[in-house]
């Protein structure tokens, strides 16, 4: 079954986002998460479906999530993933010339 989300960002956590039903926005994030989230920032709104492919997250977990709970939350990845998808150039720029 088709979900149209709203993803949102926090402005607390670089990468973190939080998936909600558009039809529901925030009304059934807990007042915890969205404290600690901070002032959720509106990315975009997207069609989700179990055929989707998502490129960090499980498509058929956040389907499960947004149906049982109301929300995903997407966490940052680990901070050694970061350097893994550096650009060669950025790495480069400390190596002796």
């Amino acid at each position: 079954m088709k979900r149209i989300c709203s993803i949102y960002k926090s402005p607390r956590k670089n990468e973190m986002y939080l998936y909600v039903l558009k039809s529901d926005a925030l009304k059934r994030v807990p007042e915890t998460l969205l404290a600690a989230f901070g002032p959720p920032i509106h990315t975009f709104d997207m069609v989700l479906s179990p055929e989707r492919k998502l490129a960090r997250e499980d498509i058929q977990q956040v389907l499960e999530n947004l149906d049982g709970q109301g929300y995903h939350l997407q966490m940052p990845p680990p901070e050694d993933e970061y350097i893994e998808h550096l650009p060669d150039e950025l790495l480069r720029r400390n190596d002796p010339v």
